[in-house]
């Protein structure tokens, strides 16, 4: 035997001898029950972890004879409920255009450059950092505004925000909304079949002549819509978009009737109150006046702002929590940031959203008041505007969407999802910060200004 081997060998016996030692010390420290504790958490929040992908890949059948559609729990979440999602997002631009903040072009300008901003600066924020073409991909997540939670963060505030301040806060987060839609539409849709085209085509026809026609209730557009979603669906584009065709559809306006709505409550409230079939339960003489009274309710609102409204709930308090659930969840100890740049993309999304979105919108509605293009509304200061810019930065379900649609590789999204809920939470804890900042500011200007007003009239 060589003496280098020799000492090769007495290196390993002392490097296992050393090993015992310190395993020996952590057992005597720790104890034999404690580490088998630690490894039974590990192998349950594994188990956990495994129920959790399993539970959403669930497959889920629909059939009809022969015809047989089988897709995961996921599919359905992502692509069917939340085109119910994306049609009440059709909607509130649809009443924007017709009476709210985007029905007057010199109104709309100023949101919509603000906007625009938001998207670009973030947008380049992010490819500074991913200029390969996989990571890449990813820079229209952090483009998006949850105006959900952005609207939902504001309320936080309170009243002191002037109401104006909420106004361009809602037309700049439904402008982003549309420019998510048209990235998901022309950057995030497979190659385009002709055939899905003709189908939806029809299904948009199917809802023109329903409204033709004088249909009002939503039920009757339930087949129709179905049809423009499958459509969109064998197009190769997301399915979602559908629901925002659909909501751009909508009616603005009432169905036309013989006589007002509301009097015809009043009349056929009259006539109940004259006949007796209310005591005598004759089910047969009170079905007329009970229908008349059901169309007169429906049509005493428009069809947009009553099927919103019906709908809002819903989405509110089912369809983002349950997508939130089935999408949000990124297991930490499966996410190597070490590997493939995923931490860039982490990072790029947590900047865009953090910096980005307030930089974009700032920068934008200064340039375009600079120029003399447009002017603050009353009651909105610079203070105002950036805190428009931090909230805007929240872009929690629209965000999560896109990164699903924009990384393929496991790694690649879990970072772009951890990203976007870091930059999202850090931006709503800044704009909540700013936010008292600037109530405090104008509670003692209000407060100044009464007092200056007391001293005048004394």
């Amino acid at each position: 035997m060589t003496a280098s081997t020799c000492k090769k060998r007495w290196r390993v016996a002392k490097a296992r001898s050393a090993r015992s030692w310190v395993c020996g010390r952590l057992l005597r420290r720790v104890g034999p029950d404690q580490c088998d504790g630690r490894r039974d958490q590990q192998h349950d929040a594994a188990a956990l972890a495994h129920g959790y992908h399993a539970l959403w890949h669930l497959p889920l059948s629909i059939g009809l004879g022969e015809f047989v559609f089988s897709k995961s729990l996921h599919f359905y979440i992502n692509n069917a409920l939340m085109t119910v999602f994306f049609l009440v997002v059709g909607m509130e631009i649809r009443r924007e255009i017709h009476e709210g903040a985007l029905s007057k072009l010199d109104q709309a300008i100023l949101p919509v450059i603000a906007a625009a901003g938001g998207v670009i600066v973030p947008a380049l924020i992010y490819l500074s950092l991913n200029a390969d073409p996989l990571r890449g991909r990813g820079w229209g997540v952090p483009t998006a505004t949850d105006i959900a939670f952005a609207v939902g963060v504001l309320a936080l505030l309170g009243r002191s925000i002037p109401v104006n301040v909420r106004v361009f806060l809602l037309a700049l987060a439904i402008i982003d909304d549309v420019i998510a839609v048209l990235i998901i539409a022309f950057f995030y849709s497979a190659g385009l079949q002709f055939s899905g085209f003709i189908v939806a085509s029809l299904g948009i026809l199917m809802v023109l002549g329903f409204q033709r026609l004088g249909l009002g209730s939503a039920l009757a557009y339930i087949l129709p819509g179905a049809v423009v979603w499958i459509g969109f669906l064998m197009t190769g584009a997301h399915p979602t978009l559908a629901g925002v065709m659909l909501g751009l559809l909508t009616p603005v306006r009432p169905i036309p009737m013989r006589e007002n709505p509301l009097e015809v409550v009043s009349r056929v409230a009259e006539e109940l109150r004259r006949s007796d079939a209310v005591s005598a339960n004759d089910t047969h003489r009170l079905e007329l006046p009970l229908r008349q009274l059901r169309v007169a309710h429906r049509e005493i609102l428009p069809p947009v702002v009553r099927v919103q409204t019906a709908l809002h709930p819903w989405v509110a308090y089912g369809i983002m929590p349950l997508f939130a659930l089935a999408n949000a969840g990124v297991s930490l100890t499966g996410v190597d940031l070490s590997a493939g740049g995923a931490q860039f993309v982490m990072l790029g999304v947590v900047l865009a959203l953090v910096a980005g979105k307030p930089i974009g919108v700032v920068g934008a509605t200064w340039l375009v008041v600079r120029l003399g293009w447009c002017r603050l509304a009353p009651g909105v200061s610079w203070g105002g505007v950036c805190l428009v810019g931090l909230l805007a930065g929240i872009g929690f379900t629209m965000s999560i969407f896109i990164a699903m649609l924009a990384f393929t590789d496991e790694r690649l999204l879990n970072a772009a999802k951890l990203g976007v809920l870091l930059g999202s939470l850090v931006a709503a804890v800044l704009g909540l910060s700013w936010g008292a900042i600037l109530v405090h500011r104008l509670r003692r200007l209000d407060v100044a200004g009464f007092g200056q007003k007391s001293r005048a009239s004394d």
